[in-house]
């Protein structure tokens, strides 16, 4: 049986989208389905085409005799009629409009019924003329609210998150270097610098054939349309919409080439003007001496960098912010390393919006390296229904305990993800939280409150004596809600005073602190934690999300709690 080269990645966007496109018609319990078969799918250690191959496609977690039927076909004929005719049931731009902050699927019919709304353009009109606010379960903030959605919409298009991206890169590298004449192929741009959203893809390569290699790019399954095509550089455009640009360069340039594609225009002007200011000209090509043409150097990126008189600077820390003057001086921050983690300190059970059983979490915890983890589901409230009561979590402790006992060399933490109240309070009394391995407390609702009762309202949760960790300390959500509006650097005070962690949230769309304000909580004497807040065994792989964010941030080992062992965790933790 043959396949047509679909990745796992492209087969899991068909079933997400499928997914949406049952939601916006409002089919039941499917959408479900198709969710939870996709992340299987992301999920996988094999290709999703020797699996097809082996009829083994019904053995993956989620995915029965119809859906499986579906990536058969798509897997071996590269197209799936299904979900052709979904499209072609549902009116353009409805789906997009379902993925605004505030509508969902069920908001979009209703405003596709009611007033005819059948994309964002239309839905901004209707919301500038009042008409929305006329709808059952809508008002005139409603209509403010979805505005500012808009806004946000509009400011992050044409921008992929982070997250969504590396997993494509890394399998058109992959399938880049199987080429027999590829010799190095590298993630280059923004990407390589870890940046939270990408414009595009910058890729890097050398290869004594490069036309091969261009060949094989242009042609690779994930393509969707070549924007252009040359013996050393070519251009396409995913089915996603994300553009790819390759570049096949000389052996003895590559370093500078990486070094020129991978910098930030303010970096690299920089390290140009410092370059001119010996008669030399720094470009992709390598560093050349005006006076002679002499090649100082091109090969290797540190030879770049040391012939400027500075040590290597790592990709995330290149956006000129005095990274350039503390390579001369020699105070380069020794980074964090995407191996340090000893455990996530943030994930969900089964207990509350988990899709995994305490027991799996931790082993798929373990099999990743992990020696603990800190189940933290969210506590009951008003916005959070699915939450914890302080009798669930006396039982959950108890079930905690009693996996410890039997798991080998790895400890489930026992912990809570309390509401921050509008008053600064938390949702939970301190009898139940004293018991607890870890209490993390976070911002759920009110997130449009001044700054500075905002502020007060995070202080005042910080210098609560039962909270370990301040959780996704701003609320944003990348592309679709801005941060609250606190003094960070009051907060960050407040945190180190206290001993309190401030976490960065490894969330792919969420990121939060971000790369700026940890470097202003680090200045502060702050403390950080690596929460991925994973629902299951494929969002714990984002922790290299929230590392990335880490080093950008100027964030060394010793600035992170969980890459201490368990022993010393405890210790710092109090309890």
């Amino acid at each position: 049986m043959g396949t047509t080269g679909i990745t796992n990645q492209r087969v899991a966007e068909v079933l997400y989208e499928i997914a949406d496109l049952l939601e916006t018609k409002s089919v039941r319990f499917k959408p479900i389905a198709y969710r939870k078969a996709a992340k299987a799918v992301m999920d996988l250690r094999e290709d999703i085409g020797t699996v097809t191959n082996r009829g083994d496609l019904e053995t993956i977690p989620g995915v029965g005799e119809h859906i499986g039927a579906k990536i058969h076909e798509l897997v071996t004929t590269g197209n799936l009629p299904y979900l052709e005719s979904l499209r072609k049931e549902i009116p353009e731009g409805l789906v997009e409009l379902a993925g605004i902050e505030g509508i969902g699927p069920k908001r979009a019919t209703l405003l596709n019924r009611e007033l005819g709304i059948s994309d964002i353009q239309g839905l901004e009109e209707a919301a500038k003329a009042g008409k929305i606010r006329t709808l059952p379960g809508f008002g005139e903030r409603s209509e403010q609210k979805l505005l500012h959605a808009i806004r946000l919409r509009q400011e992050s298009k044409g921008r992929f998150l982070l997250g969504d991206i590396l997993p494509v890169a890394d399998e058109i590298v992959r399938q880049l270097a199987s080429h027999p004449s590829a010799r190095q192929v590298t993630i280059a741009g923004s990407a390589r610098r870890r940046k939270e959203t990408i414009g595009d893809l910058d890729l890097l390569a050398t290869s004594p054939e490069p036309e091969g290699v261009m060949d094989l790019f242009s042609t690779l399954p994930a393509v969707r349309r070549i924007v252009g095509k040359g013996p050393t550089r070519s251009t396409v455009v995913l089915a996603s919409g994300l553009q790819v640009d390759l570049r096949v360069v000389a052996e003895a340039s590559f370093g500078a080439a990486l070094q020129y594609f991978t910098g930030s225009k303010d970096h690299n002007i920089a390290l140009r003007r410092r370059a001119s200011e010996k008669n030399w000209r720094l470009n992709e090509y390598g560093l050349t001496d005006l006076a002679d043409g002499r090649v100082v150097a091109g090969s290797s990126e540190e030879e770049v960098y040391r012939a400027l008189g500075l040590l290597l600077i790592p990709p995330e820390l290149r956006e000129n912010r005095g990274e350039i003057e503390a390579a001369e001086e020699g105070t380069l921050p020794a980074l964090v390393g995407y191996d340090a983690v000893k455990g996530d300190l943030r994930v969900r059970s089964s207990w509350s919006s988990g899709s995994l059983p305490l027991t799996k979490i931790a082993l798929a915890a373990k099999e990743m390296g992990y020696s603990y983890l800190a189940v933290c589901d969210h506590a009951k409230d008003a916005g959070i229904p699915r939450g914890l009561t302080a009798e669930d979590v006396a039982t959950q402790q108890k079930e905690i305990e009693g996996i410890n006992r039997v798991l080998d060399d790895f400890s489930i933490l026992s912990g809570i993800e309390c509401s921050i109240m509008h008053d600064g309070k938390l949702n939970l009394p301190s009898s139940v939280l004293d018991d607890l391995d870890i209490v993390i407390a976070g911002i759920h609702t009110g997130f449009s409150a001044p700054e500075k009762e905002m502020t007060r309202r995070l202080v005042a949760a910080i210098h609560n004596d039962s909270v370990d960790v301040l959780a996704h300390p701003t609320g944003r959500i990348i592309g679709k809600r801005d941060p609250v509006q606190a003094d960070i650097s009051a907060v960050s005070y407040a945190a180190a005073a206290t001993g309190t962690l401030l976490e960065i949230d490894a969330c792919r769309n969420r990121l939060d602190l971000t790369d700026e304000n940890c470097r202003l909580a680090k200045e502060r004497h702050a403390r950080f934690s690596i929460g991925t807040g994973a629902r299951d065994a494929g969002e714990l792989q984002d922790m290299h999300l929230g590392i990335a964010t880490a080093r950008r941030g100027w964030l060394g080992a010793a600035d992170i709690a969980n890459t201490l062992p368990e022993k010393d965790l405890r210790t710092l933790l109090g309890r």
